[in-house]
Order: structure tokens, then C-alpha cells, then sequence
């Protein structure tokens, strides 16, 4: 099987590059540069419109901790429900309790609401207390992609324990390498953990200069159409 190449957008504009560039299935999200929140509903829509790629929407309903209080759930049930209804591929969420185990309780629910989408377990795994515990109970829920960077700050640095995630899914889920990949270091990672999906942001972003001068004004990062084309190819060695 060849390598899935998922790429973190958190615009239209890097949505349409991704496709243009060759990705095979993009996480949509908002306020990247605090992890990530849930997008809009306008975004969702106008993307899922506008692209055909494979589209998962991240659930997560603030920045910060994964352990979320009722209040916060009832919101994820929201956005999993309206994901659902404009024709999302899948989810993107994860829930720990305050001990750093996995909510199994609120993720079965999740889960069931999210049928038939496809669910992945994102990075909140990488602050998780026991990493093969935490496996063993993503296994047991039906998850079936999870997003790691091995619980280091980037993948590379996480690729021995990426390695044996692999190992120990027994074909049960995918384990996705995400975190500090660039073409440079994507081919030596797959090959050294054998995982079959990468996660790539930064990675594929080039910086621009907002149009309109003022105070407010900040350079956007945006994917790259051609660097997500030189990642696949770095990525297909």
C-alpha cells in the first residue's frame, strides 16, 4: 500500500492547494497555531463544496487540556452531528481524563454519533499517561487512524516509540506519524516506523504577506501546492 499523505489546513485557500498538490485527504481545522480548534461552519461547507478530497474535521472545542467538562462534550456532539450532515469523510478528536487515561466513556460516544464516518484519535495521545494502554483502548473502540508524534515534541524524535505502536496495532488501526515532517526527514521516518500515513502542516506552508497593510496585519501560512507535491514524492521513496 502506498503512503497516505494528510495535510493540516485551516483555510480554503490551503485546502485547494493540498488537492492541487497531490494530498490524498486533508484534516480541516481553526487556530492552528494554538493545536488546532473545530473550523466554521461556513469553512466546512465551502470546502467540502469545493474539494473532493477525503475531508476530516477536527472536534475539539477549545484550545488548552483534553479534558473536557459536560458542557464542552455536548459542544463536540454538535459539531460530530453537523460534520455528519454536510457529507464530512471523518472526525479528528480525542478526550483524556484529568489522570491522562483515555475517557472511554465519552470517546464510545462519540464514536457511535460519528457513524459511519472514519474516526481518528489526534495528538491528545501524546500527552496520554501510558502509551500502550492508551493503544490497547483505541483498539478496543474502533478507532481507526491514530495521529501521533510518539509522544515528543516531533515525529522523528518520537520514531522509536511511532515504531512499536506500529507494531502492537496488529493490523487493528493505522498509527499516522505528524509533527516536525518536512521531505528532508518524511522517507527515513517511514521507512525506520513502517507506518503507512503521515500527517504534514508546516511542513508544506510558505509564508505570505497579508494584502492589506495595518496593525492587525499578519503574514499567513499557507499550503504550497508545489511543496505538497515535492512531500509525496520525498515521502513515495
Amino acid at each position: 500500500m502506498s503512503v497516505q499523505i494528510e495535510i493540516c489546513v485551516d483555510s480554503f485557500a490551503s485546502a485547494r492547494a493540498a488537492q492541487s498538490g497531490g494530498a490524498d485527504r486533508i484534516e480541516l481545522c481553526a487556530d492552528l497555531p494554538r493545536g488546532g480548534t473545530t473550523p466554521s461552519a461556513g469553512l466546512i461547507e465551502l470546502v467540502r463544496k469545493s474539494c473532493t478530497l477525503d475531508l476530516r474535521i477536527l472536534i475539539r472545542p477549545r484550545a488548552g487540556d483534553f479534558a473536557y467538562s459536560n458542557e464542552e462534550v455536548a459542544v463536540m456532539e454538535q459539531d460530530v452531528a453537523y460534520a455528519k450532515r454536510v457529507g464530512a469523510d471523518g472526525v479528528v478528536l480525542g478526550v483524556l481524563r484529568a489522570d491522562g487515561t483515555i475517557d472511554r466513556d465519552v470517546m464510545r460516544s462519540l464514536i457511535k454519533l460519528a457513524l459511519p464516518l472514519h474516526v481518528t484519535f489526534h495528538r491528545a495521545f501524546d500527552v496520554a499517561s501510558d502509551p500502550f494502554e492508551s493503544l490497547e483502548i483505541l483498539k478496543e473502540l474502533g478507532v481507526e487512524i491514530l495521529l501521533t508524534s510518539g509522544q515528543r515534541s516531533t515525529a522523528p524524535e518520537g520514531q522509536d516509540l511511532i515504531c512499536d505502536l506500529v507494531k502492537h496495532s496488529d493490523g487493528c488501526l493505522r498509527v499516522m506519524a505528524g509533527s516536525g515532517l518536512a521531505p528532508h526527514n518524511v522517507a527515513s521516518l517511514i521507512q525506520f516506523t513502517g507506518v503507512q500515513d503521515v500527517h504534514v502542516g508546516t511542513g508544506v506552508t510558505t509564508m505570505r504577506t497579508a494584502s492589506v497593510g495595518s496593525m492587525f496585519a499578519e503574514p499567513l501560512s499557507l499550503v504550497d501546492a508545489d511543496l505538497v507535491q515535492v512531500f509525496r514524492q520525498a515521502a513515495s521513496r
